[in-house]
């Protein structure tokens, strides 16, 4: 068992870090929200810590799950941040979906201060997180790696290195360009089978099992059809998450028109005062 911090109680991070404590490990936890962090120790144990330091002082591991890239810089830097905590051999492993730059960059900071990090992303929203059946998309040294991927597999359902420090980033950009055409085509078809007169429940049912079958049919078919979104994965985090994709883009040189065009959508269900609504909400552009 390993001592360890978790920076970040949100709706992933608050179970992810109770899936910790429950396989015994040693837990230390930090929020921005300090009644988060209390609520989080009053129901499974472990410390809350003032500052994202304190919070990593002789931690093995640090794990992250905060916002956005800014959000991630403060929590690690500064005389505040959990870098300044952290031992030498210690590693910092970062479930938030940023950049791969802000990564590459944090990365070679903490290699300066003796320190592993490891970029691992996770998809599986909220069900996930408290089910403990996350998949985590992984980058950085194959040590660090190893070292914490036991640590992970707490809430993991698969858990996979795909190259160094950046990859495990760029596999969750893939994630999210999958999952905003998937979403867009399941509400076209919803919103059809509506206006043609079928019922969508009854049609899902039939071609859920064939080839146009996927997770978001199974999960946000029935929810998409009684227009309910008050759950889930937030439009808000998903433009942030396909703004990362569509600049990485620009650097690579990749080509993304359906990803462009379903972002603007997203910013449509915004505009409508979608922002904190289900990314399956979608629908509503079709069907209002």
């Amino acid at each position: 068992m390993a001592k360890l911090a978790f920076l970040g109680l949100g709706v992933m991070g608050f179970p992810m870090a109770g899936h910790l404590a429950a396989k015994g490990h040693q837990v230390t936890v930090w929020n921005r929200t300090a009644a988060k962090a209390e609520a989080w120790v009053a129901r499974h144990g472990g410390a809350m810590a003032q500052t994202a330091r304190e919070a990593a002082l002789g931690a093995d591991f640090v794990m992250a799950c905060v916002g956005n890239d800014d959000d991630l810089r403060q929590v690690c830097l500064g005389e505040d941040g959990a870098f300044a905590g952290m031992g030498k051999g210690a590693v910092f492993v970062d479930h938030t979906t940023v950049s791969a730059k802000v990564t590459r960059e944090l990365a070679d900071v903490a290699a300066g201060q003796g320190l592993g990090f490891v970029d691992a992303p996770v998809s599986g929203g909220q069900a996930g997180a408290e089910n403990g059946q996350l998949s985590i998309m992984c980058g950085g040294a194959e040590g660090d790696y190893d070292r914490a991927e036991p640590v992970m597999a707490a809430y993991a359902k698969v858990c996979r290195r795909l190259g160094e420090t950046g990859s495990g980033q760029l596999a969750k950009m893939m994630n999210q360009i999958c999952i905003a055409g998937l979403v867009q085509g399941l509400a076209e078809a919803l919103a059809f089978g509506q206006k043609a007169g079928l019922d969508g429940a009854a049609v899902v049912e039939v071609i859920s099992q064939g080839a146009a079958g996927s997770w978001q049919m199974a999960n946000r078919h029935k929810t998409m059809l009684a227009d309910q979104f008050d759950f889930g994965f937030a439009v808000d985090w998903m433009r942030k998450d396909l703004g990362i994709c569509l600049d990485t883009a620009d650097e690579i040189g990749a080509s993304l028109p359906v990803t462009a065009l379903v972002d603007q959508f997203y910013k449509e269900v915004q505009l409508m005062g979608g922002g904190r609504n289900d990314t399956s909400s979608l629908i509503r552009r079709l069907t209002r």
